[in-house]
C-alpha cells in the first residue's frame, strides 16, 4: 500500500479503529436483511425517488409515518470496519434511525452517490486498484449488485453522476486523478471512457503527487471541476457528452499547502466554497458559469481556534443559499456560516459539537431539515435539526452506531 493511501486510510483510525458497536448495529447480509433499531431523533421533508416508497414496509416505531433510506459507507478492510455499505432508513419528523441491513459485495465503499432518477446507488472501491461499483435500488429493499469496473487508478475517494445520467465521475486519490464511464440504460457502469492524471501544477509543500480528492459538476451541467490536494487545485474540464472524454479549460490554485479537499456550490452556481483540509481554511470562490474559471477568494477561519488541527472535510450549503456548514475532523465540530450578498461571503456564526469523533462526511436530507454526519473514529453518525430561518443545529438524540462510518448518504 503506497504512502498516500496509507495517510488517507488511516488518519481517521488512529484512535478507535475498533470502537465497540452496540445499539443500533447494522447487521451483515447480502441485501436488505433485517437489523436492529437505531438510536433516535431530528427532521425533515420530502424528495422524489422510487426507493423512498422503502419507507413505508420499514416504518415500525414511527407513529404510521414513512420513513425515507439512508446509505452508509465505510471500509470493509480496517479493524473495526463494516461488511459492506449500510442499509438504514430514518424518520422525517424525529431524525431517528433504523438499520435494516448491510448490502455485501462491495468492497471498501467509503463514497456513494445514486443516479438522478434514484434507481442507482454508486460507490468507489478504495482500494489499489480502485473501482466502482452499481447497484441497482429496489423499493422492496431487496438491492443488487449490477457489477464494477476500474476506475484506472488508485484509492478512488469520491464519485458523482452527471446531471444527465449518463456518465459516472470518480476521483482516484492514491494516483491523481479522474475517470469517466459511461451509465447504461440499466444504470450498470460501461467501459471506462477517460482517465486524466493531474500533471501541473507541481506538488504542493509536503506531498509527492497529485491526490485528488472531488470531482463534480457545476450546478448549470456544463463544466466539471475536479479538487486536488496534493497540486492545492481545482481543475475545470469541459465534457463530451458523446464521448466521455474530459478536456481542461482552466484551473485555480490555492495557496500553498492549502490542501484543498472538498467544495459546494452556492446555488446560484457563481460561487463555490472549499474546504482547505490542511490549513484549516474556507475559501470562497467566484465561478464564471460561461467560461468555467474558478476565481479564489483570500482563506478564512473555521472557528476552531487557533492550535488546532481540524483537517476540514467538506462543507454543504442549504438548498435556499442561506447558510453553509463545514465538518471539522479534528475539532470534532461542525461550523456554522451565514451566507451573504448572494454567495459572495461567508459571515462565521459558531461551532457547535458534533456528538461523535472525526466527522469524515456531512450530508443534507432532500428536505434540508435535516443534516447528518458520519463520524469514522467513533463509528457513529449523528442527526442534526437544522433551523431553516436561523441555521442552528440541534442534536436530534443520540447518534446511531455504525461501523467505521464513512459516508452518509439520505434520500
Amino acid at each position: 500500500m503506497s504512502g498516500a493511501m496509507n495517510r488517507r486510510r488511516f488518519l481517521g483510525t488512529t484512535v478507535a479503529a475498533a470502537t465497540a458497536v452496540t445499539s443500533g448495529v447494522i447487521t451483515s447480509g447480502s441485501s436488505g436483511g433485517s437489523g436492529s433499531s437505531g438510536a433516535s431523533s431530528p427532521s425533515g421533508a420530502g424528495a422524489a425517488s422510487p426507493v423512498a416508497a422503502e419507507a413505508a414496509t420499514a416504518g415500525s416505531g414511527s407513529g404510521g409515518r414513512a420513513r425515507r433510506p439512508l446509505f452508509l459507507g465505510t471500509y470493509t478492510s480496517q479493524p473495526g470496519g463494516g461488511k459492506g455499505i449500510g442499509l438504514a432508513t430514518y424518520d422525517e419528523e424525529t431524525g431517528g434511525v433504523t438499520g435494516v441491513g448491510t448490502l455485501g459485495g462491495v468492497p471498501d465503499p467509503s463514497y456513494l452517490a445514486v443516479h438522478p432518477s434514484g434507481r442507482t446507488l454508486y460507490a468507489v472501491n478504495e482500494r489499489e486498484q480502485g473501482g466502482v461499483t452499481a447497484i441497482a435500488l429496489s423499493p422492496d429493499g431487496d438491492h443488487r449488485v449490477l457489477g464494477t469496473r476500474g476506475t484506472g487508478g488508485a484509492g478512488p475517494c469520491h464519485v458523482s453522476v452527471h446531471p444527465s445520467g449518463h456518465w459516472l465521475l470518480s476521483a482516484n486519490y492514491t494516483s491523481g486523478s479522474v475517470a469517466v464511464h459511461p451509465v447504461e440504460e440499466s444504470g450498470a457502469l460501461g467501459e471506462r471512457t477517460d482517465l486524466v492524471t493531474h500533471s501541473a501544477p507541481p506538488p504542493g509543500p509536503g506531498q509527492q503527487g497529485p491526490h485528488a480528492h472531488q470531482i463534480v459538476t457545476a450546478p448549470d451541467g456544463r463544466y466539471v471541476l475536479a479538487v486536488d490536494l496534493g497540486t492545492d487545485t481545482v481543475y475545470t474540464y469541459r465534457l463530451d457528452t458523446k464521448a466521455g472524454k474530459l478536456s481542461r479549460v482552466s484551473y485555480a490554485t490555492m495557496r500553498p499547502g492549502a490542501g484543498p479537499r472538498h467544495l459546494a456550490f452556492h446555488p446560484s452556481g457563481r460561487f463555490a466554497y472549499v474546504a482547505n483540509e490542511l490549513d484549516n481554511t474556507v475559501v470562497v470562490c467566484g465561478y464564471d458559469p460561461a467560461t468555467g474559471r474558478l476565481s479564489p477568494g483570500e482563506p478564512q477561519s473555521t472557528g476552531t481556534g487557533p492550535g488546532v488541527t481540524s483537517y476540514p472535510a467538506m462543507p454543504v450549503v442549504t438548498g435556499d443559499g442561506a447558510f453553509a456548514f463545514l465538518a471539522n475532523r479534528g475539532d470534532n465540530s461542525l461550523t456554522r456560516y451565514a451566507v451573504e450578498r448572494d454567495g459572495a461571503r461567508l459571515r462565521l456564526l459558531d461551532t457547535v459539537p458534533v456528538g461523535g469523533d472525526f466527522p469524515r462526511h456531512i450530508a443534507l436530507a432532500p428536505s434540508g431539515r435535516l443534516l447528518f454526519a458520519a463520524n469514522q473514529r467513533s463509528g457513529s453518525v449523528s442527526v442534526f435539526r437544522v433551523d431553516g430561518r436561523t441555521g442552528e443545529l440541534a442534536l436530534a438524540g443520540k447518534p446511531f452506531a455504525a461501523p467505521m462510518a464513512v459516508c452518509a448518504l439520505p434520500l
